[in-house]
């Protein structure tokens, strides 16, 4: 017997629920207090891999993590954020414990529950899943009505390193922020961090003091925004005892307003942006600083603009305890790193903030009446249901701005289509291509010309394509979804119910 064979023979009892939420993250927890709220008659679990909630803000240990999206934004809708806009981890992981504890969700969430297989059955219209619990061994299954995929859409368990000649030559430590040990000391030695993204971003400023010298080794540039750890209009009505909950929705509001009109502008003006992006950090750096390690070769937003509040990571390089080089890496030594230019970077400590691999749908065995399903082969609805796919969800956050304001439209969604498919007695839905979208081109899963960071040109074949109206996309707009998806006609021709 194969190993998921050999559990599900093992496997004792099953528990049934009218839905399963999978991962106890941002989304996981959002959605258990949508269901709590809008679907008080739904019966419910949470399966968590891991030992706590909290997804990413859990999984991820390195020094100085912090958001790289405002937790106005990246707060739930309904629950206000009432400290600096740039968050700690361990901030926003007190922020969902709250939000567990206020509406009583703990009693819902399984942890240490890795789910291996999900097969659906028409016949009982039925998601069997079948799962192990990671800290004693024991398998686990239970069937659901309905399967809520909120796991995020990377790995949790290793980060992407590409494959560098002569890695098994170096001396040193080589870590992975994903997988950063907590007795790595750091201190007074020398520290290699390849990458320029917000990991890199966050991790640098974090450590610098406490290193002889950190260096940030780059491929090629990225761009950074930077400004103050707070929000002026919201430090403004504070001091006029304003109701937080009205500051929230009102900063909120300004926050999407000012990052849409800043989007449309990296479209319409985008050497003007980037004059704008540069101009700020040439000010701390000096006019002798070579300006071309931050001035990259695409348009603003084609790839992940990260935030750097009160400018640390600059800060860190104006003080000469970090340093930026730019360049190709030829291969691994046993000292460190030689360049593609002949030059040797020396580190006793060398950090791979590199990305991470994306996982589609948990990396679980998926199966339809007995057929396994490949995900590439479906449509997406709204990015968020496929066709073929019966009575599941997928929540997938917007690139451009925070996560969480789309975690929040799905859950909507998902609700009313609860609702619906009970008042109508309905066993199942599956969205289907109408007759008029039979011919519409298939197109992959996002637009890699305006939008195209390594970990999705990596894994693009795997994710499901979109076609060309935007009923088959994720269009990424949340100013347009989130008056389209409360208007979606439940009853129109793309849902087949039964």
């Amino acid at each position: 017997m194969n190993d998921l064979a050999t559990i599900e023979h093992r496997t004792q009892g099953t528990q049934h629920f009218d839905v399963l939420i999978v991962g106890a993250g941002i989304s996981g927890i959002g959605g258990a207090y949508h269901l709590t709220h809008q679907c008080p008659w739904a019966t419910f679990a949470i399966l968590e891999a891991q030992d706590h909630f909290g997804g990413t803000w859990w999984t991820h240990r390195y020094p100085g993590i912090r958001s790289d999206s405002d937790l106005h934004t990246f707060g739930y809708r309904f629950k206000p954020w009432t400290s600096a806009p740039i968050a700690t981890a361990e901030q926003i992981l007190t922020y969902m414990g709250e939000v567990i504890a206020e509406n009583d969700l703990a009693k819902h969430i399984r942890y240490h529950h890795k789910i291996l297989s999900a097969r659906w059955s028409t016949a009982h219209a039925m998601w069997t899943i079948v799962g192990v619990r990671t800290d004693t061994d024991e398998p686990v299954r239970f069937t659901a009505n309905f399967l809520w995929m909120c796991q995020g859409y990377y790995r949790h368990s290793e980060g992407y390193t590409p494959e560098w000649d002569g890695i098994a030559d170096y001396k040193g430590v080589i870590v992975h922020p994903q997988n950063w040990p907590a007795d790595l000391d750091y201190k007074g030695k020398n520290v290699l961090v390849i990458g320029s993204g917000a990991t890199a971003a966050t991790l640098i400023p974090s450590i610098a003091a406490d290193c002889a010298h950190v260096t940030m080794l780059q491929r090629s540039p990225t761009y950074f925004r930077i400004g103050r750890n707070a929000i002026e209009l919201a430090e403004e009505l504070r001091r006029l005892q304003i109701d937080e909950a009205w500051i929230h929705e009102i900063v909120r509001r300004k926050i999407l307003f000012e990052q849409d009109w800043f989007t449309k502008r990296t479209f319409s003006e985008p050497d003007k942006v980037k004059t704008e992006l540069l101009d700020p950090i040439r000010a701390i750096l000096g006019p002798d600083y070579d300006m071309s390690h931050f001035a990259p070769r695409y348009r603003p937003w084609q790839q992940r603009l990260a935030f750097v509040p009160d400018a640390d990571l600059f800060k860190g390089i104006k003080s000469g305890k970090a340093s930026v080089v730019t360049g190709e890496i030829e291969r691994f030594t046993e000292e460190g790193v030689l360049l593609k230019t002949g030059y040797t970077l020396e580190a006793d400590i060398i950090v791979t903030a590199t990305g991470f691999n994306l996982c589609i749908l948990g990396d679980i065995a998926f199966a339809i009446d007995g057929r396994t399903l490949d995900f590439a082969k479906t449509v997406t609805y709204r990015g968020m249901m496929f066709t073929d796919i019966p009575n599941m969800a997928w929540v997938f956050g917007y690139f451009r701005a925070s996560w969480t304001l789309r975690a929040d439209l799905v859950g909507d969604f998902v609700c009313r289509l609860l609702n619906h498919m009970r008042a109508n007695g309905y066993r199942s839905v599956v969205p289907t291509l109408r007759p008029q979208d039979k011919d519409m081109p298939l197109l992959d899963w996002i637009d890699t010309e305006n939008f195209n960071p390594g970990y999705m040109l990596r894994s693009m074949q795997l994710l499901p394509k979109r076609g060309d109206k935007s009923e088959w996309q994720h269009t990424q707009d949340y100013w347009t979804e989130k008056n389209a998806f409360p208007a979606i006609d439940l009853n129109g021709e793309e849902f087949v119910y039964a």
